[in-house]
């Protein structure tokens, strides 16, 4: 069974987590004593209705609250596909928690009430989801059951979604009218809405194809660890297949350097295989004894320039503003490096999804623009269009080591 990743977006209080929580439920993939927790809280609170958000609503502050604060991640599989969910904040204030989980998601549930269609956090994480390279979205119309089932008031939210996608420049929209704390089109149709044709929520997962579009032109391996024995005179570099695919005979190029070489194997804990995917990990040995380390790059296929300037997309995450001419370490696959601010272009206006003529000379929290870095070495870096794991980075506050800013690649600065 193939693997689908995915996240949950959208404003406070859409039902992120009782979706999530009614998905589990409905797909039988609760423990027991699970399911008797969360009844046991909501009969305290005086609820006959199971409160399926306590599935994944874990933090003492975010039962207090009833909003969701940090990433919660739950697993399940169906008989045709295995599934890793990340339940996401919705409040404003969390939106760097939204970053997180949605960074390696597949595919983004974004959910809007009914009652309120699109508002700007809805936009704000339809644009991060896009940025983050997510192809697939789900158009979740919650709360259904409290517009009285009408057609007409799914149709608006749909067209103004259909509309705000457009400017984001992502064209698989898939919208679903459903009822979380229901049931209703999550696993099962409804009978309450006869004028819906598509599939539940859950047929969808199970059946969007997620590996259209994936880079296999470039194959891409970041060492993480170089592996000796002197015994045997074994030399191999482990790490994890980054994009493309890998194989036995490949010429590759040691980045940032440029040495060339070939792969002379390719080893897993089973033995020797012919050839690795991306997101493989393994330990690959070369033909020549060239100088190898944590943080270089192989790269077979299409060409790799390294380069010590960048542009990017970045999303702010911390109090303290970024500021041009500020420094931090940056972190990219295996590879820490410094970098300076050299300026920001632009920031985005959330409202109209439009850029905000630059320069500018901060970005506070929650705020998205595009910046030009300087590092203090070279880096192998992708677009972050071509490939999510070369083409992303966090910026690291070497003071307090928190993760301040995640930068997506535009593309080497010229």
């Amino acid at each position: 069974m193939d693997l689908l990743r995915l996240a949950t977006a959208g404003s406070v209080d859409d039902g992120k987590s009782t979706l999530i929580g009614r998905l589990l439920y409905d797909a039988k993939a609760i423990l027991a004593d699970q399911m008797e927790h969360v009844e046991e809280v909501s009969k305290r609170r005086g609820s006959a209705v199971p409160d399926l958000a306590l599935l994944t609503d874990g933090l003492r502050a975010e039962r207090e609250q009833g909003i969701t604060i940090d990433v919660a991640y739950r697993y399940f599989a169906t008989p045709t596909r295995k599934f890793i969910l990340a339940d996401t904040p919705g409040h404003v204030q969390y939106t760097r928690n939204m970053v997180t989980g949605a960074s390696t998601a597949d595919l983004a549930i974004v959910l809007v009430d009914a009652r309120h269609g699109i508002v700007e956090q809805t936009r704000r994480h339809a644009f991060l989801a896009a940025l983050l390279g997510i192809r697939h979205l789900v158009l979740a119309v919650n709360k259904m059951d409290l517009v009285g089932w009408k057609e007409a008031a799914f149709t608006a939210i749909d067209a103004d979604f259909e509309a705000v996608a457009g400017r984001i420049g992502v064209e698989d929209v898939t919208a679903i009218p459903i009822s979380a704390l229901l049931g209703d089109n999550v696993v099962d149709r409804s009978r309450n809405t006869p004028w819906y044709d598509g599939p539940a929520l859950l047929d969808h997962l199970e059946g969007v194809e997620v590996a259209a579009g994936v880079e296999l032109d470039g194959a891409r391996f970041p060492v993480q660890y170089v592996i000796r024995d002197p015994a045997t005179d074994y030399r191999g570099y482990a790490g994890q297949v980054a994009g493309g695919v890998l194989r036995v005979g490949d010429a590759v190029s040691v980045l940032p350097g440029g040495r060339t070489t070939t792969v002379a194997g390719i080893d897993v804990f089973e033995g020797e295989i012919d050839a690795a995917p991306a997101g493989q990990s393994v330990t690959v040995r070369l033909a020549d004894d060239v100088d190898v380390a944590r943080g270089d790059l192989l790269a077979a296929g299409a060409p790799v320039v390294p380069t010590r300037e960048l542009e990017a997309e970045i999303c702010w995450m911390a109090d303290a503003p970024l500021r041009v001419g500020g420094r931090y370490a940056l972190k990219h696959t295996t590879s820490t490096v410094r970098a300076i601010v050299d300026g920001v272009t632009d920031r985005l206006d959330v409202a109209t999804l439009k850029a905000i003529p630059g320069p500018a000379p901060e970005l506070a929290l929650n705020d998205i623009g595009h910046v030009r870095l300087r590092v203090s070495r070279e880096l192998a870096v992708d677009p972050y269009a071509v490939n999510r794991a070369t083409g992303a980075f966090i910026l690291v506050d070497e003071a307090s080591n928190e993760t301040v800013g995640a930068g997506m690649v535009l593309a080497p600065a010229s």
